[in-house]
């Protein structure tokens, strides 16, 4: 038996989420202003009593989607086996799930695009050309909050960033609960000196968290 047949057992997908937000950031920078808003936005989150998960993906170590299309009939990403199958089990699990990354280039990191990538396990096809899907994760309630950061003054600087989160959520069958683009910060943790932005992530938490107790 390998650790992937472990996690198909452990987590099915057709068992409803748990009231619990999974906050995950794109960033290579240790304590950068994406790590800073996670903290705010969790903080937020745990004011009104739904518990917390933080991930940063780059102290995961696991590869880009490699098109072998094993997860169409295992149901999970059997082709490979890293860092990934850590993180299935969180995301399976929790209902209300945080994106943050910061603008590289237009679009998010390399970091979150491969996470990105690596859920297409969790999609259903038929045999139809072209192959119609669905998502294992949809009609369960699921939400997401989407955060981007970039150094520039306007968000169409921004690039990709924010829709490169978004619409692969949406296709997930997440419904976005709100998008946070934060402009103008560059430097390493620039943004706690920003006390307005930092008041703004953590009471989006707070509005999370309830619309995820709610839900």
């Amino acid at each position: 038996m390998t650790a992937n047949d472990n996690l198909l057992k452990k987590v099915p997908v057709d068992i409803l989420p748990e009231q619990k937000i999974l906050g995950i950031s794109g960033s290579p920078r240790i304590n950068g202003n994406s790590d800073v808003l996670l903290k705010h936005i969790l903080k937020g989150v745990q004011g009104e009593d739904v518990p917390t998960e933080s991930v940063h993906l780059r102290d995961y170590y696991f590869q880009p989607c490699i098109g072998c299309e094993r997860c169409r009939k295992d149901k999970i990403c059997t082709g490979l086996n890293d860092g990934m199958n850590l993180l299935y089990p969180k995301i399976i699990q929790a209902r209300g799930l945080i994106l943050l990354s910061p603008t590289h280039n237009y679009n998010i990191t390399a970091w979150m695009k491969a996470f990105i990538d690596r859920l297409y396990c969790l999609y259903e096809f038929d045999d139809n050309r072209p192959r119609g899907w669905t998502s294992r994760l949809a009609g369960q309630n699921r939400k997401a909050v989407i955060v981007a950061v970039c150094e520039q003054q306007d968000k169409k600087d921004m690039g990709f960033t924010i829709e490169a989160m978004r619409l692969p959520l949406q296709a997930l069958g997440y419904e976005i609960f709100e998008e946070l683009p934060v402009l103008k910060i560059f430097d390493r943790g620039a943004v706690k000196k920003e006390e307005e932005i930092l008041m703004k992530a953590s009471e989006l938490g707070r509005r999370f968290a309830k619309s995820i107790a709610e839900a």
